[in-house]
C-alpha cells in the first residue's frame, strides 16, 4: 500500500467549519435583526429635554405675579366659612341618637337565669 499524504485532521476541521458556519450565520443575523429593530424604536422616541434652560423673570413679571397672588388671597378671603352641616340625611335622623336601655331583654322571657 502506498503511503497517502492525507491528514487525518482535516475532515474534523471541515467538519466543524460545516456545522459552525450555519450557527455563526444565524448569529450574525439576530444581531442584524436587533439592530435594525433598536433602530426603528429609537426612531420613534420623542426628543425630550430633561434639562430645560431656565428663564429668569423680568421685574415687571415678577409684579404681574405678585399682583395675581394678592388677588387670589383676597378672593379666597371673600368665601365665606361653611357653618352648617352638608349631611343631606341630617332632616330624617333624630338630633340625638337612640339609647340602649337600661335592661337587656332575656329572649326567652324569664329575668331569673
Amino acid at each position: 500500500m502506498a503511503q497517502s499524504t492525507h491528514d487525518p485532521s482535516v475532515p474534523k476541521r471541515r467538519l466543524r467549519s460545516v456545522l459552525l458556519r450555519p450557527a455563526l450565520g444565524s448569529l450574525v443575523g439576530c444581531f442584524v435583526g436587533s439592530l435594525m429593530l433598536a433602530s426603528s424604536a429609537a426612531a420613534q422616541m420623542p426628543n425630550v429635554n430633561l434639562i430645560p434652560e431656565l428663564k429668569s423673570k423680568s421685574a415687571e413679571e415678577i409684579e404681574q405675579e405678585r399682583i395675581a397672588e394678592k388677588a387670589y388671597r383676597d378672593s379666597l378671603r371673600k368665601i365665606p366659612d361653611s357653618k352648617a352641616s352638608s349631611d343631606p340625611w341630617g332632616d330624617v335622623r333624630g338630633a340625638e341618637p337612640a339609647r340602649a336601655s337600661a335592661k337587656p331583654k332575656n329572649k326567652t322571657g324569664n329575668a331569673a337565669n
